[in-house]
Formats: structure tokens, C-alpha cells, sequence
């Protein structure tokens, strides 16, 4: 315990401390606690040598950024806005694995394994973009609704790969397994419906003045209906993100999301710090030039399929490239997928790496174009704060 609690105050101090050089330097903060993870986790000075315990943690910004996303979505505007990103979702995510499945048999990767990378890289992240939106443009504009839905169903995608890659080996066959996943997350989802209708709102209504007890109430719906989505084979952030969607059309939906962004902003930064202490010097070495070559690729191709399908789809230039940049970077469903296909054994510890550092670096170059172009609540200039 005592070692955990000073990890813990390293963590903050260093990343307070390298925050405020970032802001002083005008760069995105989400690029000082990926720098402060690598110099102070066990591949650089070592002050942190065990980040996995810090990585568990962590997740649990996942978990309240994926319930956080569902409820800023009512049910039916979900619906609504689904059937007109689909088919752009779709076309982005088969583009992204075309993409890198090409790169990864070019570097040298076996088939199996570039395909698992492909199946890795075709997701944007909802923790940046959630990060980098405007609550108002979030809660209130078409722009945010439009890259939440996007995100949503990446999300959902990524949830699928996930049961594909657990089921790959599972002994009563892929597909039976993967059907049987299916099922279960479609009842998993009308169950969840009728307990917000019959056992959460009449809760809430009764309890509503005393804010507290509307905080402790909706932390408690988010991990406790996580736990069972997880204990189901459904993952927690599965399980989160759902929890938000049912309690969208509550009013009180609002006032919970408010509330429970500090504490979300706190495990992200334990999250993206993880992210930096993950990587190993000695390995990266050996796959550092194919993978900034990847992600160079992404970087400049995301964007602009994103920006090419909104427009075919008839939105406006403007709005298009906005999309476009913001949705022009990986996702952290990455990491999970890639730390899946290694406990599988299904990719090697160098792929892993690879991954991981293709999602970082896309991290931060996507970091330093919103932070630079567009509004953001972390701003580096006056004119484009927008909290």
C-alpha cells in the first residue's frame, strides 16, 4: 500500500509538474502525461517500476468516459443519427484495416499477425475526442452528436473484434462462440432498459433534491452494471457505456455527467500515463521506423477519409474536416485488442509494440492538430478555449 501511494504521488507531481511546462510551451497536456509516463516508468529512470497495477486503475477512466458518452445520447436520437454514420463508419474502419494490414505484411509481419494489427487499427479514440470536445458542442451541437455516434459504433465494432479474437480459440468453435456473445449483449441491453424504467428512475425521482445521493446512485449504476456486462463476457466498458444510454433520457442525466468529470479527468490521467510507461526502449528500437511511418500514414489518410465520406454524404466542407480531424487518430481499444491477441498468443511481443506505438503517436499528432485548429476546453490560445 505504501509503495502504491507513492507511485501515485510521483505520478500526479510529475505530471503536474511537466503540465504546467506544456502549457507554458503552448502543447496539448495529454502529451505531458505521455512524457512524464516514459521518463518515470521502468523503461525510463524507473521511479515507477510495476505500472501495471497503476493500468488497472486507469481503467476505470475508460469506464467512466464510456458511460459519460452514452449519456449525452438520448435513445432515439442514438438511432437517428446511427442510420447516417453507418455506412461512413463502416467505410472508415474497412479502409483503416486495409491500411494497416497492407503496412504490416510490408514490415514484415506474418499474415495472421498483420491481420490483427488491421483489426487493431481501425478504430478512433473516444478518450481524445471526448477529451478534446467542448462540453456545449458535446452536449448541445450536431457536430459533437456526430462524432460521438461515430465513436459509439466504432466502439461497438471494437467490442465485436474483441469477442472474435476471445473466441478464436474457444472450444466449442469460433463462430457458435461469437453467435452466443451476440445474443447475450442484445439481452443484456433489453434487460438493462427495463431496470432503468422500473427500478432506477422511480429511484431517482424519489431522491432527486438531494445531489449526493444522485452522485453516489450514478456511480454505483455505471460499475455495478460494468461488473455484470464484464461477468457476462461482455467487457466493462461494454457494460458503461450502455448504463449511460439507458439514463440519457433522464433529465438528471446532465447534472451526473457534470459532476463526474473531475474524477474522470483524474484516472485519464493515471491512463495516459500507462501509456507511456508501457514501452519498452529495447523493443520499440527495432519497429520505431515502420511505425512512425504508419502512423505518418494515418495521420495524413484518416482525416481525409473521414473528410471525403462526410462529404459525399452531403455535410458541408467545413464541418467534414473538422470531423475529420478530430476523429484522425487510433483508438485505445487498440491497446485492448493488441493485449488480448498477446494473452491469446495470437500476436508476438513485438507486434504488441508496434501497436501500441503506431496508437501513441497518433495520439499526440492528433493531440497537437485539434489543440492548434479547433475549439477545445484545453486551448492553448484564447480564442479557441471553449470549456
Amino acid at each position: 500500500m505504501e509503495h502504491f501511494l507513492l507511485d501515485i504521488g510521483i505520478i500526479l507531481v510529475g505530471s503536474a509538474i511537466f503540465s504546467v511546462i506544456a502549457v507554458m510551451l503552448k502543447q496539448p497536456i495529454i502529451v505531458a502525461y505521455l512524457l512524464c509516463g516514459a521518463i518515470f516508468g521502468p523503461w525510463g529512470i524507473g521511479w515507477i517500476r510495476h505500472p501495471e497495477s497503476i493500468e488497472r486503475i486507469a481503467h476505470i477512466g475508460i469506464t467512466l468516459l464510456l458511460f459519460l458518452a452514452g449519456l449525452t445520447l438520448h435513445p432515439q436520437k442514438l438511432l437517428k443519427l446511427f442510420k447516417r454514420v453507418s455506412l461512413i463508419t463502416l467505410a472508415s474502419c474497412v479502409s483503416s484495416f486495409i491500411i494497416a494490414f497492407v503496412f504490416a505484411l510490408i514490415a514484415g509481419f506474418s499474415s495472421f499477425e498483420a491481420a490483427i494489427i488491421g483489426l487493431a487499427l481501425m478504430f478512433s479514440s473516444t478518450i481524445l475526442v471526448v477529451k478534446l470536445l467542448p462540453t456545449t458542442t458535446l452536449h448541445q451541437q450536431r457536430l459533437g452528436a456526430v462524432c460521438i455516434s461515430v465513436l459509439i459504433l466504432e466502439d461497438l465494432l471494437a467490442v465485436a473484434v474483441l469477442a472474435l479474437i476471445r473466441s478464436l480459440d474457444a472450444a466449442q468453435g469460433t463462430w457458435i462462440h461469437f453467435i452466443w456473445l451476440s445474443l447475450k449483449l442484445v439481452g443484456f441491453i433489453g434487460i438493462l432498459f427495463l431496470l432503468e424504467k422500473y427500478l432506477l428512475t422511480p429511484l431517482m425521482m424519489k431522491v432527486e433534491r438531494l445531489h449526493e445521493l444522485i452522485f453516489i446512485l450514478g456511480l454505483a449504476w455505471c460499475f455495478g452494471i460494468a461488473a455484470i456486462s464484464n461477468h457476462m463476457g461482455l467487457f466493462y466498458e461494454t457494460g458503461a457505456f450502455f448504463a449511460g444510454v439507458a439514463i440519457a433520457q433522464h433529465k438528471i442525466s446532465l447534472f451526473i455527467s457534470e459532476n463526474l468529470k473531475p474524477l474522470r479527468d483524474f484516472f485519464l490521467v493515471l491512463f495516459f500515463f500507462t501509456l507511456g510507461a508501457n514501452l519498452n526502449i529495447f523493443v520499440v528500437q527495432d519497429i520505431l521506423v515502420p511505425a512512425i511511418g504508419l502512423a505518418v500514414i494515418f495521420i495524413f489518410l484518416k482525416p481525409w477519409i473521414f473528410s471525403r465520406l462526410f462529404s459525399w454524404a452531403g455535410e458541408k466542407s467545413a464541418f467534414s474536416k473538422e470531423v475529420g480531424f478530430r476523429l484522425g487518430q487510433l483508438s485505445e481499444f487498440s491497446l485492448l485488442i493488441a493485449l488480448l491477441a498477446l494473452e491469446t498468443r495470437f500476436i508476438s511481443t513485438h507486434a504488441l509494440q508496434f501497436i501500441e506505438l503506431v496508437t501513441i503517436i497518433t495520439f499526440i499528432a492528433s493531440s497537437y492538430i485539434v489543440v492548434l485548429k479547433f475549439p477545445t476546453p484545453i486551448g492553448i490560445s484564447e480564442k479557441l478555449i471553449r470549456d
